[in-house]
């Protein structure tokens, strides 16, 4: 805990030693998926998330990502979840509605539920983009994850 002109202020804290994960995988462009989910559990563990405390669901598609974060929100086993998938645009006006129904999906979920969602669904314009991005983006939505996953038990520690 820092202070800035008197005010108090928690530093980002990315301990995993306690944190319970789900995540939720779209089975589409699944190499983009799987090097996403890699990176990702990397990291997880990296900052001692242990392998017990990692759910990993998958889905058809990334409109079906909301729905399986829902359900596991619901559960009440996990402290933050993370969305994996990968949407490349195509010819057609698809692309639009998948990208943007899939981010206000788990936009919804995290706020509808009070429990955070590192959203990795990479929206891109083709694979060499996604590609590029993936392990990136995988590493960074588990930081997103634990980080808020502490903020959110530091939040309800205190009382202003």
């Amino acid at each position: 805990m820092t202070y800035y002109d008197n005010i108090v202020e928690f530093e980002p804290n990315l301990d995993g030693a306690d944190v319970r994960v789900g995540i939720v995988m779209s089975r589409f462009n699944s190499d983009i998926g799987e090097g996403l989910l890699s990176a990702c559990t990397a990291e997880l563990k990296k900052h001692g998330v242990q392998d017990a405390n990692i759910l990993l669901v998958t889905v058809p598609g990334a409109l079906e990502i909301p729905l399986a974060l829902k359900r596991m929100a619901i559960s009440d086993q996990f402290d933050a979840l993370i969305a994996l998938g990968a949407v490349i645009r195509g010819d057609t006006y698809h692309f639009e509605i998948v990208a943007n129904e899939s981010a206000r999906g788990v936009m919804d979920v995290q706020l509808d539920m009070e429990i955070p969602i590192a959203n990795g669904i990479l929206t891109t314009d083709n694979d060499d983009q996604a590609i590029a991005r993936m392990s990136q983006k995988g590493m960074e939505t588990a930081q997103a994850a634990l980080e808020m996953a502490n903020l959110q038990l530091k939040i309800d520690e205190i009382a202003l």
